[in-house]
Protein backbone atom coordinates (compact mmCIF):
# COMPACT_ATOMS: atom_id res chain seq x y z
CA UNK A 1 0.00 0.00 0.00
CA UNK A 2 1.31 3.40 -0.87
CA UNK A 3 2.25 6.13 1.73
CA UNK A 4 -0.75 9.13 1.62
CA UNK A 5 1.36 12.41 0.69
CA UNK A 6 1.03 15.28 3.59
CA UNK A 7 -1.42 17.54 3.05
CA UNK A 8 0.39 21.15 1.83
CA UNK A 9 0.52 23.79 4.70
CA UNK A 10 -2.16 26.65 3.68
CA UNK A 11 -0.61 29.78 1.95
CA UNK A 12 -3.12 32.07 2.83
CA UNK A 13 -1.49 35.79 2.11
CA UNK A 14 -1.45 37.53 5.45
CA UNK A 15 -4.30 39.86 6.47
CA UNK A 16 -3.10 42.92 5.33
CA UNK A 17 -1.77 42.02 2.10
CA UNK A 18 -4.86 42.04 0.06
CA UNK A 19 -6.14 44.88 -2.40
CA UNK A 20 -9.99 44.65 -1.29
CA UNK A 21 -9.60 43.82 1.96
CA UNK A 22 -12.98 43.33 2.16
CA UNK A 23 -14.01 42.91 -1.65
CA UNK A 24 -14.52 39.51 -2.04
CA UNK A 25 -17.57 37.17 -1.51
CA UNK A 26 -19.35 37.88 1.51
CA UNK A 27 -16.91 40.26 2.52
CA UNK A 28 -14.03 37.99 2.11
CA UNK A 29 -10.58 39.66 1.33
CA UNK A 30 -9.75 39.81 -2.42
CA UNK A 31 -6.69 39.76 -4.79
CA UNK A 32 -3.58 39.03 -2.42
CA UNK A 33 -0.48 41.39 -3.53
CA UNK A 34 1.91 40.02 -0.74
CA UNK A 35 4.15 38.84 -3.43
CA UNK A 36 5.19 39.89 -6.95
CA UNK A 37 3.58 36.93 -8.39
CA UNK A 38 0.50 37.21 -6.45
CA UNK A 39 0.28 40.94 -7.46
CA UNK A 40 0.32 40.07 -10.83
CA UNK A 41 -1.85 37.49 -11.29
CA UNK A 42 -4.24 40.46 -9.21
CA UNK A 43 -4.09 42.41 -11.63
CA UNK A 44 -4.84 39.97 -14.09
CA UNK A 45 -8.11 38.18 -12.88
CA UNK A 46 -9.40 42.28 -11.97
CA UNK A 47 -8.59 43.06 -15.51
CA UNK A 48 -10.88 40.23 -16.46
CA UNK A 49 -13.50 40.34 -13.36
CA UNK A 50 -13.70 43.79 -11.82
CA UNK A 51 -15.17 46.55 -11.58
CA UNK A 52 -13.78 49.79 -12.88
CA UNK A 53 -13.66 51.07 -9.24
CA UNK A 54 -11.96 47.28 -8.52
CA UNK A 55 -9.43 47.75 -11.06
CA UNK A 56 -8.20 50.96 -9.85
CA UNK A 57 -8.12 50.06 -6.39
CA UNK A 58 -6.15 46.75 -7.37
CA UNK A 59 -3.36 49.18 -9.75
CA UNK A 60 -2.90 51.53 -6.98
CA UNK A 61 -2.27 48.56 -4.39
CA UNK A 62 0.05 46.61 -6.79
CA UNK A 63 1.68 50.14 -7.81
CA UNK A 64 1.90 51.07 -4.16
CA UNK A 65 3.58 47.74 -3.35
CA UNK A 66 5.83 47.27 -6.64
CA UNK A 67 6.09 50.09 -8.34
CA UNK A 68 8.27 48.77 -11.08
CA UNK A 69 5.75 46.39 -12.18
CA UNK A 70 5.23 47.26 -15.72
CA UNK A 71 0.93 46.40 -15.62
CA UNK A 72 0.76 47.73 -12.33
CA UNK A 73 0.41 50.82 -14.57
CA UNK A 74 -1.99 50.30 -16.29
CA UNK A 75 0.20 50.21 -19.39
CA UNK A 76 1.82 46.71 -19.59
CA UNK A 77 4.25 45.90 -22.29
CA UNK A 78 2.61 42.83 -23.55
CA UNK A 79 1.16 42.12 -26.95
CA UNK A 80 -2.54 42.07 -25.17
CA UNK A 81 -2.11 45.15 -23.44
CA UNK A 82 -0.67 46.91 -27.31
CA UNK A 83 -3.99 45.18 -28.74
CA UNK A 84 -6.53 46.68 -25.91
CA UNK A 85 -4.47 50.53 -26.06
CA UNK A 86 -4.80 50.13 -30.22
CA UNK A 87 -8.42 48.96 -30.22
CA UNK A 88 -9.27 51.59 -27.57
CA UNK A 89 -8.31 54.39 -29.78
CA UNK A 90 -10.88 52.95 -32.86
CA UNK A 91 -7.80 51.97 -35.12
Amino acid sequence: MAAKKAAKPNTKAPAGSYALPTGGPGGAPAYPVNTKGRAVSALARVTANGTPAEKAKVRAAVKNAYPGLPSSKGKGNSATAAHNRKAAKGK
